[in-house]
């Protein structure tokens, strides 16, 4: 292999190292949105069993975990962007206060995580 050669490969591993750490960033993409008295939060976890997702709220936190076990493959390699593992964490419309536990349910369908939480009810304040 030659100088041009061997810089033109390490080139190459050092954009898909750059790659795969921006996918991990965004990744996974997120929907956020209320529906009547819920908040629902949409995950796209392709490729990740229901077995292998954790969520958790503390106070408007949500943390999102997915680790999941890949067999090498079996020759070469030219291309790898699919993530074995996901941590995330996002700010919440809603908080949840000291002692309080989240309710609501997640349900994975499709590669998709739909997280559904009961939205805190609000006290209106008549104007008079």
């Amino acid at each position: 292999m030659g100088i041009a050669q061997y810089m033109a490969k390490e080139m190459m591993k050092e954009i898909g190292n750059k790659s795969r750490e921006f996918y991990e960033f965004v990744l996974p993409a997120i929907d956020i949105f209320e529906d009547g008295n819920e908040l629902v939060v949409l995950i796209d976890l392709p490729g990740f069993s229901k077995n292998d997702i954790k969520l958790r709220i503390v106070k408007n936190v949500l943390s999102i975990n997915a680790k999941r076990e890949v067999e090498d493959p079996m020759g070469t390699v030219y291309f790898k962007h699919r993530p074995t593992q996901i941590s995330k964490k996002v700010a919440l419309p809603i908080s949840l206060e000291d002692g309080e536990e989240a309710t609501g349910m997640a349900k994975y369908v499709d590669g998709v995580v739909s997280l559904r939480i009961p939205m805190p009810k609000s006290s209106i304040i008549p104007v008079s």
